[in-house]
């Protein structure tokens, strides 16, 4: 599971997500959000009792670093 800042806002003025809805939100498949969740690398995400939840803002911010990280699967270019 990975970090993001907590947000005071988040309890009062955000929408908490069940999987399946921060998949649709993401445009993923539920079983992708899983996986990242094992692996670390997706959004921040909790449990209420035994249900995992996110943050609609927490989503938001979490897409918006992957816009702005290198891609380490693409090719780079090389100048010659």
């Amino acid at each position: 599971m990975t970090t993001a800042p907590y947000h005071k806002d988040n309890d009062d003025n955000d929408d908490m997500l069940s999987i399946e809805e921060a998949a649709a939100f993401l445009r993923v498949p539920v079983a992708t959000m899983r996986y990242w969740r094992y692996c670390g690398t997706g959004p921040f995400s909790f449990k209420v009792q035994r249900h995992v939840r996110y943050w609609r803002t927490d989503l938001v911010l979490w897409r918006a670093e992957q816009g702005r990280r290198p891609d380490a699967a693409s090719p780079q270019r090389m100048s010659l």
